[in-house]
């Protein structure tokens, strides 16, 4: 066989890798053409509706269905609870019931008639009062009751380092739990067959795994794996919280299969906020020290937070983030609260980290009076073991980002943000990720009449995993995009990774280039063969076949060469070929006004500057960018779950109150890929988690720089900044 030389070739030379392509599956979601699992409306679908617990705390003592069931038009109910072992409720939105019907109007009138009484429990959800979550025994404790950390990491003598230092700043920094709000809520539409002639479980389910759901339905059913087909073609969003089967999945499932009818379940909007996941919070007390030029010396800090009832927090094995300073103590403590659960939110932990470690450097600037981008090039020299092969693109992307922001001319000291009441000012941070691509396969047809398919099951979240993944099947055969056709969203196709921690783009991508390029190696042997040329000097362009820049012959007459049975070559992921590489960073800046009589925060700019290596598609990628700044800005000004102290509710899991930006709130946004020929030479890195990880530090570092005062705690709210105005 013709063997085609696996890289992605000279840069430059592609007719489409690299280029602004729109999705090619843009049209069916912009005009509702595209069917996501809520749209899942089958002949003979019953819909279901949730009874959830109304307490933070509390024992289910009464739970009578009767009445439920007997409406008519109910079809069955689902216990999620029960009276006996299963009876402890842990959060207010924890699943009881499920009650499926004709229409949804009758599933909710199921729902209100079931009778059910609680046992309410002391409960405690503040994450923030590390003391009452001392006085309430809500840490962790060894086996005498003595409270122990999670985390109590000693590097050198910070200590002695502090008291040897030029400059030395404490501060206190936090940001606060944020919820899961996926557009379409977490569901499944299940279906059963029992004729034999298929998978028994269809599960057209909105997930992030495709290939990997199968084996949870069917392990909870008593199924073979090949006995579950899951489908989702399209996906209203996960972000990191929809990898799992998930009991109301079960529920979904086991309802069609004692009715025999299909069963929608989809989490209601309270429901979807409640319970599917959040993204733990984290508050620090950090004291960090420099020579007087502005090299970091010695860094303490002691944590605390929530990431719910399991008693975690962000994770303080990596603080301070990014920066590695020869001296450090770092003490971490989780507070068990009866909150909903934590699941990885985009880029788990390193938004938190970022939050507080650099709005802590920020500071410690401030108090040198130094620019922060001056600071962060001063100890480029010391990364943690992950950043440090970044180091020299650190230096890159400040300097470019800080010309895109006009740094040099609109910077100033502290404080120094105007003399009327709206004062403006700038922030910087910095980021990295991993991105490495994963296991994962693609297979690629080529037919005799000239059609070209890659089949991958994998899942596009949104950001163009369908379109990347056609681009390059196009580009290897030579072919216009609309030539090809990508295939995924089923488990019946080759196995693809889960989407999540930035590995799918890399994954797909690199097994989609390594099956065509077999594939298409393939076909030059009977090309080859048809018009005596030698196959090593065959290439592929313009629907043409190519021998040393002359026509051999057409696209179409190469594939009448291949007979009924069509070319069939899997590619694999990952590959030490050069195609996918890992590591990547990115820079940030804001520029923000800041009304010091509302409070209010007006986002005027924000700057990213992304390496991750070699770029597929600039369009999508640059979208990306641009969801993950928005998402930072959300989290940055406004974004939190409330509890209520006294109830112990979740008091803003609507849509009204759980406050997110509109457009106006969003300001300029400004996206450049750092991409010098040694990023191409490295293949592709995954992009999906880092944009969104610096962008609350550098609004609050400009919040900072705008009004000298540092509002400390994230989501930096009106009445935030102006108490911090106030205590200032």
């Amino acid at each position: 066989m013709a063997e085609r030389e696996v890289t992605w070739g000279p840069r430059g030379s592609h007719t489409l890798i690299g280029k602004e392509v729109s999705r090619i599956d843009g049209v069916e979601k912009a005009s509702g053409a595209a069917k996501y699992t809520n749209d899942m409306n089958q002949p003979g679908t019953l819909f279901a509706r949730l009874l959830t617990c109304t307490h933070a705390k509390a024992k289910v003592t009464r739970l009578n269905v009767d009445k439920a069931k007997a409406i008519a038009g109910v079809h069955t109910v689902y216990l999620f609870k029960d009276i006996g072992e299963n009876a402890e409720c842990n959060y207010d939105g924890e699943l009881v019931a499920a009650v499926a019907a004709e229409t949804a109007d009758i599933a909710e009138d199921g729902v209100r008639a079931i009778e059910v009484a609680y046992e309410v429990l002391p409960h405690v959800v503040d994450e923030q009062d590390l003391e009452a979550a001392r006085a309430a025994k809500r840490l962790k404790y060894d086996d005498d009751g003595k409270e122990v950390p999670l985390v109590d990491r000693t590097v050198g003598d910070p200590d002695k380092a502090i008291a040897d230092a030029d400059v030395v700043h404490t501060g206190y920094y936090g940001i606060h739990t944020i919820s899961h709000m996926c557009l379409e809520p977490h569901g499944a539409h299940c279906t059963w067959d029992e004729s034999g002639h298929g998978p028994k479980l269809t599960a057209r389910h909105s997930t992030q795994a495709v290939s990997t759901t199968g084996p949870q339905f069917a392990s909870q059913f008593g199924l073979d794996a090949s006995d579950v087909r899951v489908i989702c073609n399209y996906i209203g969003g996960g972000f990191g919280s929809k990898f799992a089967a998930d009991i109301w999945g079960w529920a979904a499932a086991q309802m069609s299969k004692d009715t025999g009818r299909p069963v929608r379940l989809m989490l209601d909007r309270a429901t979807e906020l409640k319970t599917p996941g959040t993204r733990p919070s984290g508050f620090a007390n950090v004291t960090v020290a420099a020579t007087k030029d502005g090299k970091i010396t010695a860094w303490k800090s002691h944590h605390w937070g929530t990431n719910g009832p399991q008693g975690g927090t962000i994770d303080g094995n990596q603080m301070p983030y990014v920066f590695d300073p020869p001296n450090k103590h770092v003490v971490s403590q989780g507070i068990a609260t009866d909150c909903g659960p934590n699941r990885a939110w985009r880029a788990p932990n390193h938004p938190q980290l970022c939050a507080i470690t650099d709005t802590a450097l920020t500071d410690l600037a401030a108090k040198l009076n130094m620019s922060p981008v001056d600071l962060y090039k001063a100890n480029l020299d010391q990364l943690d073991d992950t950043a440090k092969e970044n180091s020299k693109l650190y230096a890159a992307e400040l300097d470019r980002a800080a010309e895109l922001m006009e740094w040099e001319k609109k910077w100033h000291a502290h404080g120094k943000g105007g003399n009327g009441p709206v004062k403006r000012g700038l922030g910087v941070a910095l980021h990295r990720w991993g991105g490495q691509s994963v296991k994962c396969s693609s297979e690629v047809r080529i037919f005799a009449d000239g059609g070209a398919q890659a089949s991958i099951g994998s899942q596009d979240l949104g950001t163009g995993t369908r379109t990347v993944i056609a681009m390059v099947l196009a580009e290897t055969c030579g072919l216009p995009l609309e030539k090809v056709k990508a295939r995924l969203g089923s488990n019946e196709y080759v196995y693809g990774n889960p989407s999540g921690g930035s590995i799918t783009v890399g994954s797909v991508t690199g097994a989609t280039r390594r099956a065509a390029l077999e594939a298409t190696g393939i076909l030059f042997d009977k090309v080859a063969e048809k018009y005596k040329v030698d196959a090593k000097t065959l290439s592929l362009g313009d629907e043409a076949v190519w021998s040393d820049k002359k026509k051999v012959c057409s696209w179409k007459d190469a594939c009448r060469l291949i007979g009924p049975e069509p070319i069939t070559a899997t590619g694999p992921s990952p590959v030490a070929d050069g195609l996918t590489s890992k590591l990547v960073g990115g820079v940030q800046m804001a520029d923000v006004s800041v009304d010091t009589e509302t409070g209010v925060i007006r986002i005027n700019r924000m700057v990213a500057v992304q390496d991750c290596g070699l770029v597929i598609n600039e369009k999508t990628a640059k979208s990306q960018v641009y969801g993950g700044l928005i998402m930072g800005i959300a989290y940055a000004t406004n974004e939190e779950r409330i509890m209520d102290n006294n109830s112990g509710r979740y008091i803003n899991a609507d849509m009204e109150t759980y406050k997110l930006p509109r457009i106006g709130d969003i300001g300029e946004l400004i996206v450049e890929f750092y991409q010098p020929d040694s990023e191409y030479n490295r293949g592709v890195v995954g992009l999906g988690e880092p944009p969104v990880i610096s962008t609350g530090a550098a609004i609050a570092n400009a919040v900072a720089n705008a009004t000298g005062v540092r509002v400390p705690v994230l989501p930096m709210t009106p009445k935030r900044v102006l108490d911090a105005l106030a205590q200032a």
